[in-house]
C-alpha cells in the first residue's frame, strides 16, 4: 500500500507570465477608476443627479473591488510556509466574495436612495449629467477592454470586472437619462435608472458569491465529473476500483483531487500511477493529485478496501 503525490510544473512560466499581466492591468484599471470615481462624485454633486452618484458609489466599490484584486494577487503569488502550506492562494477568492458582499450593500443604498427621489424629485442639470455620463462610459469601456483578457480564468479579477460592466451599462443608461430629462424633462427617469443599475448589481453579485462560495466550501469543481473520472480511471487495465475521491480547488484555476486505487498486484504500480496521473492531467484538467495505492489482497465492502 502507497501513496503517490503529483503536481504538474510544465506550464509554470506561462502561469507565471499571466499572473504578472494580471496585475499590471489591474493596476492600470484601477488608477482609471479611482481618478474617474473622483469626477463622477463632482459631476454627480454639480447636475443633481442621482444616477450619476449611485454610479460614482459603484465605481468606488469598483475602485475597492481593483485594489482588494490586486492586493489578493500580489499575496498569492507568496510562496508555502509553515503555517499555510498550500499558499495564499486562496485569498483571490476571498477577495472576489468580499467584493461580492460589497456589490449587495451598494444596492440597498441605490435602492432606498431612488425611494427618495421618486417622492421627492430633485432637479438635474441634464447637460452636465451627460458629459460626466459620456466620459464615464469611455474610461469604463477602457476598463473592460483592460481587464477582459484576464478575466476568463480568474474568479477575483472575473469579479473585479463584473463592477466594471455594472458601471458600464450605469453610463449608456445615465446618457439615455440625460437626453430625456433634457428633452422631456422627466425627473423619474433618474431614479428608475439608479434602481435598473441596483438589479444588475445584485445580478453580478449573486454570481460572484455562489462561485466563491462553491470553491471556499470545498466543493467539487463545476467542471469536474467525479463519475466520469471514476470510469476512466477504472478503464486503465490493472485498475480494480477507484474510491475515497475527493476533488476541490484552491482557486478557480487549481482543481486538486485525492483518491484511492485497488490495482492488480501483478502489474507495475509505479506504471499505473504515472497513467493515472497522466489521465487527470489530460482528460480532465487536473494536474495536482494525491493516490493512495492499495495492491493487498483485498475486496471492496460499500467502497472500502478490507484486507481479505
Amino acid at each position: 500500500m502507497g501513496t503517490h503525490h503529483n503536481h504538474n510544473h510544465l506550464n509554470d512560466d506561462e502561469s507565471h507570465g499571466r499572473h504578472v499581466a494580471s496585475k499590471k492591468n489591474l493596476l492600470w484599471a484601477l488608477s482609471l477608476t479611482g481618478t474617474f470615481m473622483v469626477v463622477e462624485v463632482i459631476g454627480g454633486l454639480v447636475s443633481g443627479s442621482l444616477a450619476l452618484l449611485a454610479d460614482a458609489g459603484h465605481m468606488l466599490t469598483d475602485t475597492a473591488a481593483l485594489l482588494l484584486a490586486y492586493s489578493a494577487l500580489y499575496f498569492a503569488a507568496k510562496p508555502a510556509d509553515s503555517k499555510r502550506t498550500f499558499g495564499y492562494g486562496r485569498l483571490q477568492v476571498l477577495a472576489a466574495y468580499t467584493n461580492g458582499v460589497f456589490l449587495i450593500l451598494l444596492t440597498g443604498w441605490i435602492i432606498w436612495e431612488a425611494i427618495h427621489r421618486f417622492i421627492e424629485p430633485n432637479p438635474i442639470q441634464s447637460i452636465s449629467m451627460f458629459t460626466v455620463a459620456v466620459i464615464g462610459l469611455i474610461v469604463n469601456l477602457l476598463v473592460f477592454k483592460i481587464l477582459h483578457s484576464a478575466g476568463d480564468s480568474n474568479i477575483n479579477i472575473r469579479s473585479a470586472l463584473l463592477h466594471v460592466l455594472g458601471d458600464l451599462l450605469g453610463s449608456v443608461g445615465a446618457i439615455i437619462a440625460a437626453v430625456v430629462i433634457w428633452i422631456w424633462g422627466l425627473l423619474w427617469v433618474d431614479p428608475l435608472l439608479s434602481i435598473f443599475v441596483a438589479v444588475l448589481i445584485l445580478r453580478s453579485a449573486y454570481h460572484v458569491i455562489k462561485d466563491a462560495s462553491h470553491i471556499l466550501l470545498e466543493g467539487t469543481p463545476l467542471d469536474i465529473s467525479m463519475s466520469n473520472i471514476r470510469l476512466d480511471l477504472m478503464s486503465i487495465e490493472g485498475v480494480k476500483d477507484i474510491h475515497h475521491m475527493h476533488a476541490w480547488s484552491l482557486s478557480e484555476a487549481e482543481p486538486m483531487m485525492t483518491f484511492h486505487a485497488l490495482v492488480d498486484p501483478n502489474k507495475d504500480s509505479d506504471s499505473l500511477l504515472e497513467e493515472m496521473l497522466l489521465l487527470l492531467k489530460k482528460e480532465h484538467g487536473i494536474g495536482h493529485a494525491t493516490i493512495q495505492v492499495e495492491v493487498e489482497n483485498c475486496q471492496v465492502v460499500e467502497g472500502a478496501c478490507e484486507a481479505g
